[in-house]
């Protein structure tokens, strides 16, 4: 049974130990990502080709 409470308290301190280390790494800005929003503004608007179906739709409804 004392097992069990050293187990637990060493797993308590490892989770204590992971937390301060991922509160650290974002207060240092390690998961700030300054790339990805100017690369997606340039391929928001991708031109889309229409398919056959949609050409004949626009066609009937401009005649």
């Amino acid at each position: 049974m004392s097992v069990i409470y050293i187990l637990i308290t060493i797993s308590i301190i490892v989770a204590i130990f992971f937390l301060y280390a991922f509160i650290k790494a974002v207060k240092s800005g390690q998961y700030d990502d300054d790339y990805t929003p100017s690369v997606r503004m340039l391929f928001d608007d991708e031109i889309k080709k229409p398919n056959k179906n949609q050409i004949k739709t626009i066609e009937e409804k401009q005649v």
